[in-house]
């Protein structure tokens, strides 16, 4: 800009020759670019000034010869400057290649070159070449950054999907097989995991259904805290002892005592929610504990609603804090519903936002066709969460709702 206005300031006092060479001087430099012409005849060689700026040279040294041009070339492209020159000869329309030049011989300064030649045509023949130099250097470089980005973003996608696959896999193998739900008179019992679409929340949410000594159906629900690998191996603690506890036919507020304290002295900076309850397939009563978790949803008659939530502090918070027992007799008809607040917490939206979408869709949860049900309630709260695992564990009251 200060060319510019200098050039302009300069219209009175310079003929319009010495007004167009300063023009042609400024676009070169703009330009990073520079023409030269070779005599084969005479040897005489003459440059641009902006040339020598591309050579890094002193314009007292004069420029350099034709014959002594691939002294400054790049050993490597060489060959690419010797098929120029005999193309430029050969021709009469321009010809262009790149190669490199180190300013000096003991430089590490290598600049990326673009050369167009065209010959000085006579009658007889062509006397010369006359050539456009432009330092391309940080165009290229600009190019290989890019290249290299684009190379280190698509390792990072196959690594991404990679660790993802892996574990996906992992949490197949710990979580139970849907397929294999216990069989209880009456009752159904569904079950959706979504993992979240970004690879690297991929967290801790569990679930379980499992038939307990005493003929009672054991239901579980919980989410360990952090992503990842450590997450889901802390999962994997996690609900392999609940299982394991839970053949004690304990009720669900001991075994959660019990859970804390594992939480508490063998998951180090590890937190966890969960609901735990059993179902009397007798009685349809559901005696039921909560750390820290959502409470159900229960669907009677067309309208859902949250059950109410007995005491529980999160696991791995505190020590001797006691858990409440709370029981819900349910009615043949109705449908239970266990959530991960993955299926309601957004980054986008309050939470209150999401239960209230979860309530709404729940309304139309049918225990004779949980598996379609369960998918509906997904699709209408907004489906995969990007940020957060979700699962959601259903049980459906199956008879004649007036019995």
């Amino acid at each position: 800009m200060v060319d510019v206005i200098g050039a302009a300031g300069l219209l009175g006092h310079k003929s319009d020759a010495e007004l167009l060479a300063a023009r042609l001087a400024h676009a070169q430099r703009l330009g990073n670019m520079g023409w030269a012409e070779w005599h084969l005849h005479t040897g005489q060689t003459i440059w641009s000034e902006q040339v020598y700026t591309i050579f890094g040279r002193d314009p007292a040294q004069g420029p350099i010869a034709l014959p002594q041009l691939a002294k400054h070339v790049e050993p490597a492209d060489v060959a690419a400057l010797d098929r120029l020159l005999w193309s430029a000869v050969q021709s009469v329309e321009p010809v262009q290649a790149e190669f490199r030049i180190r300013r000096s011989a003991s430089s590490g300064d290598l600049r990326d070159i673009r050369m167009v030649l065209e010959p000085l045509m006579a009658p007889g023949g062509p006397i010369g070449l006359h050539g456009v130099i432009q330092d391309i250097t940080g165009r290229r470089r600009a190019e290989r950054l890019m290249s290299e980005s684009r190379r280190q973003l698509l390792e990072a996608r196959e690594q991404a999907a990679e660790e993802r696959h892996v574990m996906l896999a992992l949490r197949d193998a710990i979580l139970p097989d849907p397929a294999c739900y216990p069989g209880l008179p009456d009752t159904s019992i569904a079950v959706r995991y979504v993992p979240a679409e970004k690879t690297a929340n991929l967290g801790g949410d569990w679930f379980e259904a499992a038939p307990s000594p005493d003929g009672r159906l054991l239901l579980a629900i919980g989410d360990v805290s952090g992503h990842g690998l450590p997450a889901i191996a802390h999962m994997a603690q996690l609900r392999h002892a609940l299982v394991g506890l839970a053949m004690t036919g304990r009720p669900a507020n001991r075994l959660l005592d019990w859970l804390n304290e594992l939480v508490l002295h063998q998951l180090n900076d590890t937190t966890a929610t969960a609901v735990i309850g059993h179902l009397d397939p007798r009685t349809r009563v559901f005696a039921w504990s909560q750390a820290g978790h959502l409470a159900p949803i229960l669907v009677r008659d067309g309208v859902a609603s949250r059950l109410g939530q007995p005491r529980g502090v999160l696991l791995g918070a505190a020590c001797g804090r006691p858990y409440e027992l709370a029981t819900t007799r349910l009615r043949p008809g109705d449908v239970l519903l266990l959530f991960t607040d993955g299926l309601v917490e957004r980054r986008t939206r309050d939470i209150d936002v999401g239960l209230d979408l979860a309530l709404a869709a729940a309304a139309h949860v049918r225990g004779s066709e949980l598996e379609s049900g369960l998918d509906r309630l997904l699709s209408d709260i907004g489906g995969p969460n990007p940020e957060d695992d979700a699962c959601l564990l259903g049980v459906g009251i199956l008879g004649d709702p007036c019995a």
